[in-house]
């Protein structure tokens, strides 16, 4: 029998008052691609930063092995001289360094304490072709790179460090369909290489692809290690995603989307916003037009979704909506509630009641320093001031209600919002907006990176807002949520709209070709 690369034993972690980890096993082979599945707060991060020296050694119980050997990790560091890297959802890239100083930051091709050049570049040539980025200029800045292509930057950042075992973390989390099968192939590729890999994923259909097994995690233990067998003769035998949601999740989920409800009110169907003609070009490229004379209607109780491919312009579109808070407006008008709005600010927009949640809730959506309750009531927060002083007393009430009602799993309104697991911050963000009360929601990938419980919650979050009448735009890059929750559905390519789709009339299918209309129009 092979000797395992990597052996975790009975490894427990604790927080104050909180074990993150209990009793948690983990055996990867060489070259095998081993997926690691579990819900949001299950310990899948906190396993992998055990391994990695992020939690050094002596901060938890049990014993690591690799390559037969015992490992006690004081950082990072140490654990990326064994040949052990790990690349973070969040990826760590300076965008104004190029491709080389990215590469090689922190372990730079020097002699005699002088970075050589000749060989930085000659380097992340090779490396490059490796990761098939073979026609990218290593001095290329990583911000005029697109995020499938920084995702295989980090990969040769990983290999430039003889990786023995490579972590990926959500790596197609961002991704559009084709970046993602480009990953995917990349990572097949090692494993015949003999790189082990350990593959953390909420996308199961992905895990069937490309994994050899599965480990499942629950609420800090292991449950079961399964092999995945993936079915590549389309018969139906393998490792089915229902099973391993059982394992996930403690039960069979019989449906991934809740039973839609609808919206009974006096102004069913009225239209809530309404946008015409609504151009904006580049914040930057004043040339280049992100949102070009696009025309969108959404009607109380119902959900729209937008449907299209990295770069359509989506994200552009809410948010220039959302108080021109990207781009250059150059054209169109705004109706809510069928009366026009001047939006020109994010201030503005909230008192129009609109309301825009971001693709990137670290980012912009959360203040990461603050604690979960002052999270929730920060766009709402005027409504609590008292002879101008917030109302503590108020404060907490309303943060324990949606603590309760979201079921957000924190110890206390009062924990630091960046501790929470990332279905529990999406919650948060949602909170936060619901709070204030909007008529118009924009939710720009409400589920990105959250596992298939959580998502199951923010699904039927969703559903009850729409229920009570409110106007939900609906932003994704997975097909399958659309279809299982929209009304209708509008696709966008190169900033244009390029059709509408009933809910009667939408299959992936039907949307794939609206979504690359206007891309085989030009070719």
């Amino acid at each position: 029998m092979t000797a395992a690369v990597l052996e975790m034993r009975s490894i427990t972690k604790t927080f104050p008052g909180v074990t993150a980890l209990a009793d948690v096993s983990l055996t990867v082979g060489p070259g095998e691609i081993h997926a690691v599945c579990g819900e949001n707060g299950a310990g899948k991060s906190t396993l992998m930063k055990v391994l990695s020296g992020v939690h050094p050694h002596g901060s938890y119980e049990g014993d690591i092995l690799f390559e037969g050997e015992p490992c006690a990790f004081r950082d990072i560091r140490a654990s990326e001289r064994r040949g052990i890297v790990i690349i973070h959802q969040e990826l760590a890239l300076v965008p104004y360094l190029s491709i080389a100083e990215n590469i090689f930051l922190g372990n730079e091709q020097a002699s005699r304490g002088v970075i050589s050049w000749t060989e930085t570049l000659r380097r992340a040539t090779e490396l490059l072709k490796r990761v098939g980025l073979g026609g990218e200029r290593p001095q290329t800045r990583i911000a005029d790179i697109g995020v499938g292509k920084q995702q295989l930057v980090e990969i040769a950042k990983a290999l430039s460090k003889e990786v023995k075992l490579l972590i990926l973390d959500e790596p197609t989390a961002a991704l559009n369909d084709e970046d993602s099968r480009k990953l995917l192939d990349l990572i097949l590729e090692f494993k015949r290489q003999g790189i082990a890999c350990i593959l953390i994923s909420h996308k199961l259909n992905e895990i069937r692809q490309v994994a050899d097994s599965v480990t499942i995690l629950r609420d800090g233990r292991t449950i079961e290690t399964l092999a995945v067998r993936p079915d590549e003769t389309g018969d139906g035998h393998g490792l089915s995603e229902d099973r391993i949601i059982r394992g996930m999740v403690g039960r069979d989920l019989d449906h991934r989307f809740p039973e839609r409800s609808h919206y009974r009110g006096p102004d069913a169907g009225t239209v809530a916003l309404s946008v015409e003609g609504w151009t904006v070009r580049h914040p930057i490229d004043h040339e280049r037009k992100v949102v070009d004379d696009v025309s969108i209607e959404v009607r109380r109780g119902e959900i729209v979704g937008i449907a299209g491919l990295m770069g359509a312009g989506r994200t552009e579109l809410a948010m220039s909506v959302f108080g021109r808070s990207y781009g250059r407006y150059e054209a169109g008008t705004l109706r809510v509630g069928g009366r026009a709005a001047d939006v020109r600010t994010v201030p503005d927009a909230v008192r129009h009641g609109i309301a825009y949640v971001t693709e990137d809730r670290k980012t912009f959506g959360l203040n990461l320093i603050e604690n979960v309750m002052r999270n929730i009531t920060l766009s709402a927060l005027p409504k609590l001031v008292r002879r101008g002083t917030v109302d503590e007393h108020a404060e907490r009430r309303v943060a324990e209600d949606y603590r309760a009602s979201m079921n957000i799993k924190t110890p206390t309104v009062f924990e630091p919002v960046n501790r929470l697991s990332g279905g529990n911050q999406q919650k948060v963000v949602l909170s936060n907006w619901i709070n204030a009360d909007p008529e118009v929601l924009l939710l720009d990938e409400p589920t990105r990176g959250i596992d298939v419980g959580a998502k199951y919650e923010i699904y039927a979050v969703i559903d009850q807002l729409a229920a009570r009448g409110k106007a939900v735009v609906f932003i994704s890059s997975e097909l399958p949520e659309l279809l299982g929750m929209c009304d209708r559905i509008y696709t966008m390519t190169a900033g244009r709209l390029t059709g509408e789709v009933p809910r009667a009339e939408a299959t992936q299918e039907v949307l794939m070709r609206h979504m690359t209309t206007h891309v085989k129009d030009e070719g």
